[in-house]
């Protein structure tokens, strides 16, 4: 069991992971919220609850308020939060009450939104299920829906009381989901840490496999990463940006395919695709380390097959949450465990860089 800590100016708290948390589950939350409040709510999936509402009600004496959110991007809107809330306003919650987000990270977004929005404010907890959630989105505060603008126009910042992050989930989730989820950990290493980039790459035999000490330590060294940056940065004026290193044409790909066709982890894999392609005709990389991340990247594929004009996906960007003035701000690695923001990147460069990934997103598609 690892427990990293996050400590920015806002929020402490910590992030725990490990096997076996989901079965004392009631007895951690009370222990960092000093109490069990009288209401619970629990806001997840009907698959998850099928698969784990007995180990997850063991640890409670009375049964919390359950909140189902279908899964998939597209219920990760207003309207959902809308009628959740309504759901909570019905069951009787109030200022004492505490939700639960356990799920993956649409759950924990939409959670943690409606835990920051519901009476000016709730305390939550995550409990993420999915490798995704696990080393990235439930950690940091943010929180949101979409739009049909774009992803994640609508939310706000509102760290959790902890994190618990139980590996024995990991057990049920299915390959394709594993894989994408890897993409946040190669990106984490790819910005932070050059160690946890070679780790992934000499042992995607066990990670693959869901041996649970390779595992363990690619969660918790992606954990810290972020960690260490939300410390420093905990509302993305600056620094925090490089923990979007493929998500630029990665939102813009889910938004233009309507979130039906790949999940965020292999969308956030091409986006890298194309940075990275991006980055060594700037330099910042060289052909070698490009060569070498790319083939990381397929190494935790196959990536599906995209059919889409680099011109849309262009368009797409210009929603994009860290474009500021009309300027456009990409995320580009500067070698291997590091990263930059730049502010120069011409849409020329951007659809050079998006046709790449379109080229190989053809090729994948033919093979």
């Amino acid at each position: 069991m690892q427990t990293i800590r996050v400590d920015t100016p806002s929020a402490k708290y910590d992030v725990v992971t490990g096997t076996g948390l989901i079965a004392t589950l009631a007895r951690r939350i009370a222990r960092v919220h000093g109490r069990l409040p009288r209401r619970v709510f629990v806001l997840t999936s009907p698959e998850i609850w099928a698969l784990w509402s007995n180990a997850f009600l063991r640890s409670f004496d009375e049964s919390p308020i359950l909140l189902f959110l279908a899964p998939g991007e597209k219920h990760k809107t207003l309207p959902s939060v809308e009628r959740l809330l309504r759901q909570m306003v019905a069951a009787g919650g109030d200022r004492g009450s505490l939700l639960i987000a356990f799920g993956g990270g649409i759950i924990g977004d939409v959670g943690g939104f409606l835990a920051a929005i519901y009476m000016r404010g709730l305390p939550y907890v995550q409990v993420p299920t999915t490798f995704l959630a696990q080393v990235d989105s439930s950690v940091g505060g943010k929180t949101g829906v979409n739009l049909p603008e774009g992803k994640n126009l609508v939310g706000s910042f509102h760290h959790p009381l902890a994190v618990f992050a139980d590996i024995d989930v990991l057990g049920t989730l299915p390959d394709r989901e594993l894989r994408a989820g890897m993409m946040e950990s190669i990106k984490a290493g790819i910005i932070r840490d050059r160690s946890l980039v070679r780790f992934i790459e000499e042992h995607s035999h066990e990670l693959l496999g869901r041996d649970a000490k390779a595992l363990e330590k690619v969660i918790g060294t992606s954990i810290r990463i972020k960690a260490g940056v939300v410390n420093r940065d905990e509302r993305e004026n600056g620094m925090r940006m490089i923990l979007n290193f493929g998500h630029t044409l990665g939102h813009a790909i889910e938004q233009a395919t309507h979130y039906k066709v790949l999940l965020h982890g292999e969308a956030v894999g091409w986006g890298m695709v194309a940075a990275v392609a991006l980055a060594q005709r700037r330099g910042t990389i060289s052909s070698a380390q490009a060569d070498r991340l790319e083939h990381l990247i397929n190494l935790y594929g196959p990536l599906p097959a995209l059919k889409l004009r680099a011109a849309k996906l262009l368009a797409a960007t210009g929603s994009d949450k860290k474009n500021v003035g009309g300027v456009r701000r990409f995320v580009l690695p500067l070698g291997i465990g590091d990263a930059g923001v730049v502010e120069d990147v011409t849409p020329a460069e951007l659809e050079t860089a998006a046709s790449y990934m379109l080229s190989r997103a053809r090729e994948r598609s033919r093979s």
